[in-house]
């Protein structure tokens, strides 16, 4: 059985180590995209909790924690392009690694399908805010465009993508934390569009029944998705064993304290009496509104600017995740050889780069071609690739509870209360998804699932394929 340490020496497949601590970091919040999901996600949730937004987004940043437990502890033992594909291969076998892995392709192909909507639609609401009306259908042409600087950026050198998600990234954090502190100032001072002022029992269960808050508390586990992303870069990175761990760790408690301030400011600037609460639940986009509320609106164009800019670096992060692990599955013996081909100037996986950029182009446009909004796309893809993470993402709990009860794990037994309730928090997240749902929704389910079982067909029809598949992988740094 080949070892991770025999792949990385293979002159052919071995990307070449040069992030740091970060960069990782980067890719995942990249992936995340703060500003857009803090520009839309609250929407759906303060139509569900009321003025209980903010809590509710702290039960979803506890719900995300338990299901980055497996991420963060077993990467400290294995480092793999593969992300759920060899976490899962090392602790379940290369069959379930494999199904594990598929899952997670689909997720990261659907949510760049997604974002590259995302991407129009912050463009069509940048368009807005600088006075351009558009037409309607030319939408379609802005995930050409922005397909084009991915693909540029995301062929070169893993640090260049790294550094320009940082970038990005800092920059749009900064602009959030900086409104959100403008917005509580003005608040408590009094000199505020709102009266009922800074209300701290935002921050408590409040009146909305548990159920109501679980419920949106999905919706704000959404803005978490992607986290895990960074894994992908394992093999890219300098020290990864230490490094990927910690910077999994920060990108959910970076996003969980910045989610939670600007919610809360969210919050009390729109109002918490009835008023208010239907402000924020029917805004098209709050931290635009809040931003010229507050502050101006060249601001609320500058916001809007870097809510575009913020969905660019998350098709940027989703995109290079999704070549690394079609790159990974190639590489062991799944779909064309080529894809585990590495450019012998810069190490990134080209072609299936290449290919990874031209798909979602391709389902982002279909759609549009056959009459979907860009709205439409963003939510419709969305919640494909929910369906397909939570697959992915439970199979990475499973894996770490076996690894506990293995002789010699490094892990103590208790642990598995933390795997044990992300599993149980991603099957309720899995039936929110389905239940209830009308069409167009109705439908999705079968999409993601006849997804997956190709996946699993693959595994019990061709079990020696599945083996040969996740061969490399292996049990050795887990002993």
């Amino acid at each position: 059985m080949t070892s991770t340490a025999d792949i990385s020496r293979d002159p052919v497949t071995a990307p070449r180590k040069s992030l740091r601590l970060w960069e990782v970091v980067a890719i995942s919040v990249g992936f995340m995209g703060p500003v857009m999901a803090m520009s839309l996600n609250g929407i759906g949730v303060a139509g569900l909790v009321g003025s209980g937004v903010p809590f509710t987004f702290v039960v979803s940043f506890l719900g995300t924690m338990l299901v980055a437990y497996a991420f963060i502890r077993l990467t400290r033992y294995v480092t793999h392009a593969g992300s759920v594909y060899a976490l899962a291969g090392a602790t379940l076998g290369p069959r379930a690694g494999f199904f594990g892995g598929f899952a997670l392709l689909g997720t990261y192909l659907f949510f760049a399908a997604c974002i590259a909507g995302a991407c129009a639609v912050f463009f069509e609401a940048m368009m807005t805010e600088l006075g351009v009306t558009l037409p309607a259908w030319s939408w379609i042409l802005v995930p050409v465009v922005v397909a084009v600087f991915v693909l540029l950026l995301n062929v070169r050198e893993s640090t260049v993508t790294a550094r320009t998600l940082l970038g990005i990234g800092f920059v749009g954090i900064a602009a959030m934390v900086v409104l959100s502190i403008v917005i509580i100032a003005k608040v408590a001072a009094g000199d505020a569009p709102v009266s009922t002022g800074v209300d701290f029992s935002v921050l408590l269960p409040g009146d909305a029944p548990i159920s109501a808050v679980m419920t949106a508390a999905v919706f704000g586990f959404l803005s978490w998705a992607g986290f895990e992303s960074g894994t992908s870069l394992g093999e890219e990175t300098r020290n990864p064993k230490r490094v990927v761990p910690i910077a999994l760790l920060l990108a959910v408690v970076l996003a969980g304290v910045i989610y939670v301030l600007v919610m809360f400011a969210q919050t009390i600037g729109f109002g918490t009496d009835a008023a208010g609460i239907e402000a924020f639940a029917g805004a098209s986009s709050t931290l635009t509104t809040l931003a010229s509320s507050y502050i101006g609106p060249w601001f609320a164009v500058i916001i809007s600017m870097l809510a575009f800019l913020v969905a660019f670096a998350s098709l940027l992060s989703s995109t290079a995740a999704a070549s690394r692990l079609l790159f990974a599955l190639a590489r062991d013996g799944f779909g064309p050889r080529t894809f585990a081909q590495t450019s012998p100037k810069t190490g990134v996986p080209v072609h299936s780069t290449v290919f990874v950029v031209v798909l979602t182009v391709v389902l982002a446009v279909g759609f549009g071609l056959f009459g979907a909004t860009s709205v439409d796309v963003y939510y419709w893809f969305a919640t494909i690739a929910t369906l397909c993470m939570v697959v992915a993402y439970a199979m990475c709990s499973v894996g770490v509870i076996r690894y506990a009860f293995k002789r010699g794990s490094k892990i103590p037994k208790w642990e598995i209360v933390f795997p044990v309730l992300g599993i149980a928090f991603l099957v309720y997240v899995y039936v929110i998804q389905i239940a209830g749902q009308v069409a167009p929704y109705t439908y999705f389910p079968w999409i993601a699932g006849a997804w997956c079982i190709i996946g699993l067909v693959i595994v019990v029809a061709k079990p020696a394929l599945a083996d040969r598949i996740g061969s490399r992988l292996t049990t050795e740094d887990l002993d």
